[in-house]
């Protein structure tokens, strides 16, 4: 599949909690997770080098609608709600149009 529609986030868990933040984040890899779904194309979870509280995720999707299909079913919510008291702050997100790349992990 290829991905037409992605983003970054840039997201900061409060101090000392990045590693629950990753470990959350990965979670949407495991059965039944947004990030299994067949539309998911990439769902990279990267930190910061030099703030372990930072970390970045890149996702690239089919399109932007099945993005949003995906992360309004039950799955997404709900992990999505588990990041809220994990989070210190509002989180920055670029969206993108994917071009060319590769992914291999």
């Amino acid at each position: 599949m290829i991905a037409n529609y992605g983003f970054q986030a840039t997201v900061t868990a409060r101090p000392g909690m990045g590693d629950r933040l990753v470990d959350l984040l990965l979670s949407a890899l495991n059965d039944g997770g947004p990030g299994t779904s067949t539309h998911c194309v990439v769902y990279l979870v990267c930190r910061s080098a030099s703030d372990p509280d930072v970390v970045h995720v890149t996702e690239g999707w089919t399109s932007e609608e099945d993005h949003h299909r995906v992360f309004a079913g039950e799955a997404a919510q709900a992990l999505v709600a588990r990041l809220d008291g994990l989070l210190a702050g509002e989180s920055a997100y670029t969206d993108y149009v994917p071009v060319r790349g590769k992914a291999a992990f």
